[in-house]
């Protein structure tokens, strides 16, 4: 049996094995807490033990399909998920985006490619939540040697997961899958998922929403807030809009209107902030890292939502991806920049695999973090907040 051939079989055998269909869902305004429950009103898990959330970032699953390469990517980013799960055992994941690379991908339902990135975290019963990242919903390329005298390979295009009901030809017709289709996917697909497609007057961006982490011992008592905003890229520009700005300043002025509860931000690409405190060459205190192997690419424009950030004391980290060549953490004014770390074996880059954690402690309250990695050891542990 053939190489390319064998990860295909397997590939397709996980897609089979972790694609579990469930009902659920939540609109965007919803506030609940991240520990599952009957009442869905989670909580950390009592006797005052942290609150642990693992973040995966730029998992890029599905690239290069119709190669022996593709397939083994995907395999072993599903792999290191697993070790990081089985380890940290966190009561809650983030999906920091670019979870697939459309634009490697020739079909019309990318959601089997999604479902397959949630797989690890779904089957071992954890909740998680999701944002976009630039290349979620990029518009396929065409691969120049495509048109040589080769032709076009078969594709796989269908899968037994795929709520795509048209003919077989029109599941490889190339178009790509819409941001609001993949997370209504996801959101429909099993009520683990926490991820919300966001207030229709913020689209195109579409994953903006928060989520509360409840006090152990009063379902009523904010822990913490967690924010996911959509920072463009892909179908639309790399930007952070004054809608979005706006929004974010009446919710958490709703929510949290003395900022007495502590605030956590996550989206894809960095802020321009982060080239304010990026180490030039050796990551040094007070910045805590592993990895700094390339130039911040931040986004366009972010219309003031730095301003505001810095402007709260409730804010206490901002959390991105998209440089898979970058892990640290620095202080920026009153609150921290920090990166994951580079998830998945697609995407750029073979520095090795791993992903942020971060732990929230109750009483008193503390932020910390630190990178769990492919081999099991770990590293860059910081203090965010105490």
């Amino acid at each position: 049996m053939g190489a390319a051939r064998f990860y295909m079989i397997l590939h397709l055998a996980l897609m089979m094995i972790l694609g579990i269909d469930c009902v659920g869902g939540g609109e965007w305004s919803t506030v609940v807490g991240l520990r599952m429950s009957p009442e869905r009103e989670p909580r950390p898990r009592g006797d005052g033990a942290p609150f642990k959330v693992g973040v995966f970032a730029d998992l890029h699953f599905g690239e290069n399909a119709w190669t022996d390469w593709g397939p083994r990517q995907d395999v072993n980013s599903v792999r290191v998920m697993e070790g990081v799960l089985d380890v940290e055992k966190p009561d809650f994941v983030v999906y920091l985006g670019d979870l697939i690379t459309a634009n490697n991908m020739p079909i019309a339902n990318a959601s089997q490619y999604w479902d397959m990135a949630i797989s690890p975290t779904r089957a071992r019963g954890i909740p998680w939540a999701s944002v976009f990242g630039n290349h979620d919903d990029a518009q396929f390329i065409w691969p120049i040697e495509w048109f040589s005298t080769g032709g076009i390979p078969p594709v796989h295009c269908s899968s037994a997961n795929s709520s795509h009901k048209g003919a077989a030809d029109e599941l490889c017709s190339f178009i790509g899958t819409s941001r609001l289709e993949l997370i209504k996917r996801e959101i429909g697909s099993s009520r683990l998922s926490l991820s919300n497609n966001g207030p229709r007057d913020l689209w195109p961006s579409v994953s903006n929403y928060v989520l509360k982490v409840s006090s152990d011992d009063d379902s009523e008592s904010p822990l913490a807030f967690l924010y996911f905003l959509d920072s463009g890229g892909g179908s639309y520009p790399e930007v952070i809009s004054i809608a979005q700005v706006e929004w974010f300043e009446n919710t958490s002025q709703k929510i949290n209107p003395d900022s007495r509860v502590p605030e956590i931000i996550f989206w894809h690409i960095p802020s321009k902030s982060y080239n304010d405190v990026a180490p030039w060459f050796m990551i040094l205190k007070p910045c805590v890292g592993s990895i700094n192997k390339e130039k911040v690419a931040p986004q366009e424009a972010e219309n003031g939502m730095m301003n505001l950030l810095t402007g709260r004391p409730s804010v206490k980290a901002v959390f991105v991806g998209h440089n898979h060549g970058l892990d640290w953490c620095c202080p920026y004014k009153k609150l921290w920049l920090c990166y994951a770390r580079h998830t998945g074996y697609g995407g750029y880059g073979n520095w090795p695999r791993g992903a942020r954690i971060i732990e929230i402690t109750q009483r008193p309250f503390s932020l910390k973090s630190w990178i769990r990695m492919e081999d099991g050891s770990v590293h860059s542990q910081v203090t965010l907040s105490s």
